[in-house]
């Protein structure tokens, strides 16, 4: 569902003065290219992950921190998962036979950091608001694609949990970003997670965010 490539995106982040971004892509029980559904799940992880290396490898040209993540779902509830890479997966086909509250705190066992975005998001081919408190380590509070009551019912819901908090801005268009967001009447603002510390790699992701040197940020269009 994505309208702009990862070179697109990066590139954006990049004039933008971003130190880097996360890619994740729907994963394989998402909106994965439709073609390749039949092809063994092997042929499926290398697939996925192809954007990722794509767009870290023009990162590392343009001077731009690229880290991998994926984005699970189930029945239109979506899941950010960070710090697990292409050969974990490439070892676990299982997690495509779990339920996802099971599949999630696998991943947490294994040392992956799960988010779940956007958890009051609303759309036509979402039949309920469904809540993984128990499965999940944070919620995005903030995203900048969706309604300020659904970013508000989300900080709530984290607050009351004891859940840690995120931001991101759901971004599938680059640097059209602003331009959807205004004919959809949202505010023209993205959102990203501001470090004390540079992250150097998908995994220190996680202690930054315990240990409370990581915080959510906006930045309007202007």
């Amino acid at each position: 569902c994505g309208k702009a490539s990862s070179e697109e995106t990066v590139s954006f982040y990049k004039q933008l003065g971003y130190d880097g971004v996360f890619i994740t892509n729907h994963f394989l029980d998402g909106n994965i290219c439709h073609e390749i559904k039949d092809r063994p799940y092997e042929d499926q992880v290398r697939f996925y992950f192809s954007d990722y290396e794509k767009g870290a490898e023009y990162g590392r040209r343009i001077g731009m921190k690229v880290f991998s993540g994926v984005e699970l779902s189930y029945k239109g509830t979506d899941f950010l998962i960070y710090g697990l890479d292409k050969e974990w997966y490439l070892t676990h086909p299982e997690i495509m036979g779990m339920k996802k509250s099971e599949e999630l705190s696998f991943l947490m066992e294994a040392g992956a950091f799960v988010v779940q975005a956007h958890p009051y998001r609303e759309e036509y081919y979402i039949d309920h608001v469904r809540l993984f408190p128990r499965s999940v380590h944070a919620a995005e509070i903030i995203n900048s694609s969706q309604k300020e009551y659904m970013n508000e019912m989300a900080a709530i819901y984290a607050e009351h949990y004891g859940l840690y908090v995120t931001a991101g801005s759901d971004n599938h268009w680059a640097g059209g970003i602003f331009k959807i967001l205004r004919e959809r009447g949202l505010p023209p603002v993205i959102a990203g997670m501001e470090s004390e510390i540079p992250l150097e790699n998908e995994k220190d992701y996680m202690p930054l965010l315990f240990a409370g040197k990581i915080k959510p940020f906006t930045l309007k269009e202007d």
